[in-house]
């Protein structure tokens, strides 16, 4: 495959179509499918979601991704895991109880906090637009999927559950949420996980999926 042609994984959780019009924007190729020879033959992989992680690692199960999307993440080849996506990339998920995830980013997921540290109850799910700010640990996004983004850029956010890596080193972005940092982007190698939707985030989502066909 070219640069241009992308493969989104569909295993049955989520809306797929507005990603799959977010690439053919920039006249990427794009194809949908659970087909394992064609993901891994394919030079670049998304992995989106929405929904309860429970339920869409038993999806990957069933259709035996899960090893195929570790064999893509072994490749180094550049794999992009959106909302629920990049959930899945942690080891473990603490919705409806303790579950396994595809272990490719070591940490867990856990709820958004429902409460300020004032004891304010807090809306949930995290809807809406929320600035991107630059990790401490980091001196700049050059090189990452944010390089063509600027700290301050919004994008859309839905989420109840977020994903805390156990190292500072795969954090690249976060944005704020009454008295939390939620963190928005993360990556590890060739693996970048994006808490919100780029594909509904307008200029701002768009520059990251060009940047990610420019892996």
């Amino acid at each position: 495959m070219s640069k241009n042609e992308i493969v989104i994984i569909d295993y049955g959780v989520g809306n797929l179509l507005s990603v799959q019009r977010g690439f053919e924007y920039f006249g990427a190729k794009v194809t949908l499918t659970a087909d394992h020879e064609k993901i891994l033959n394919a030079d670049r992989v998304v992995l989106p979601g929405v929904g309860a992680f429970g339920n869409a690692m038993r999806s990957l199960e069933t259709l035996g991704l899960v090893s195929i999307i570790r064999e893509i993440a072994n490749l180094q080849k550049p794999l992009l895991g959106i909302c629920l996506g990049m959930q899945l990339f942690m080891d473990e998920s603490a919705e409806f109880g303790k579950t396994q995830g595809l272990g490719l980013i070591p940490g867990f997921v856990i709820q958004v906090p429902v409460r300020s540290l004032t004891g304010e109850e807090l809306k949930i799910p995290h809807i809406g637009w929320s600035e991107l700010r630059m990790s401490s640990e980091k001196t700049g996004w050059e090189g990452s999927l944010l390089q063509d983004n600027q700290p301050g850029d919004a994008a859309y956010f839905v989420h109840s559950f977020m994903a805390l890596p156990s190292s500072p080193e795969y954090r690249l972005a976060h944005c704020i949420y009454s008295d939390y940092e939620l963190p928005a982007v993360i990556g590890r190698n060739k693996i970048t996980g994006c808490q919100f939707h780029p594909e509904k985030s307008g200029e701002v989502g768009l520059k990251i999926l060009r940047r990610f066909m420019l892996q």
